[in-house]
């Protein structure tokens, strides 16, 4: 029609700061903002639950490995000392609880050393130290390490590695290290059988009866060595725990070791 106009109305989008798009976009930035806030909260508290439960919160034994015979069978002894950033190390990182004595047979002329630990907290943190590390970062040369056995004077027999080491010039020196571990009650040699998932789990319930003990006894006498692992063995033993976690040792024992050994020393 004459004098009338068409239009046609085109309806613009809306502008991105305003309407409902603008503020449904700024929606999804806040709320992946807050997605990575509380991932990145829930790792921290993870980490630091995770760092907790693997610190190594001491386990003591049930009976103190002080209580091995000082005196036993004709072998007396004293402490031997170990360095205090020694001692620091190894009871921030694995040891519950150990020994180091020097035990000397007069009558015999024989002396060997005797080094007991045991740690029930993290049994894994007892990987590696073993003579054939630990030695030669003392300047020793590893001889050879064979596998033998040996009889308590209880009459069990139990397994054990020698190893042999030697020191050259200026140092001449030669040493025997029978060594063997004790994991939950059953002798072992090998570090395998407490290094897997077990082994590295922290001992969260605090259970005496888990845990895992070396042995080493020591001297430039292989005669002398093995002399005092017979002697001594029945006794440690008798200190850590069964596989059922039952504890043997009583004073009593204590006791009767020291008389006999009085005895012997007075013959």
């Amino acid at each position: 029609m004459y004098g009338t106009r068409h239009y046609l109305r085109v309806r613009r989008p809306p502008r991105p700061d305003r309407g409902w798009d603008g503020r449904g976009a700024a929606s999804i930035w806040v709320a992946g903002g807050l997605a990575v806030v509380l991932l990145l909260g829930a790792g921290v508290v993870y980490r630091t639950a995770l760092t907790r439960l693997d610190a190594p919160v001491p386990v003591n034994p049930p009976v103190s490995l002080a209580e091995i015979p000082t005196t036993v069978e004709g072998w007396t002894s004293e402490t031997l000392a170990i360095p205090s950033i020694t001692d620091e190390y190894m009871r921030s990182n694995f040891a519950d609880d150990y020994i180091s004595r020097r035990y000397v047979n007069e009558d015999q002329r024989m002396w060997a050393d005797a080094y007991v630990v045991y740690c029930s907290s993290r049994p894994a943190g007892m990987l590696g130290h073993r003579p054939e590390v630990c030695f030669p970062a003392h300047g020793w040369i590893h001889d050879e390490t064979s596998q033998s056995e040996f009889q308590t004077h209880l009459g069990r027999r139990m397994p054990v590695l020698v190893h042999r080491f030697h020191k050259q010039s200026p140092d001449y020196g030669r040493v025997v290290i029978l060594n063997f571990y004790v994991l939950n009650g059953e002798v072992t040699l090998r570090e395998g059988d407490f290094s897997g998932f077990f082994g590295r789990r922290p001992n969260v319930s605090s259970n005496p009866a888990r845990y895992v003990a070396q042995i080493q006894i020591s001297s430039s006498s292989e005669h002398a060595a093995r002399a005092l692992v017979a002697s001594l063995t029945d006794s440690i033993l008798a200190i850590l725990p069964d596989q059922n976690g039952r504890v043997t040792w009583t004073a009593a024992q204590e006791t009767s070791s020291r008389s006999d050994a009085e005895t012997q020393e007075n013959h």
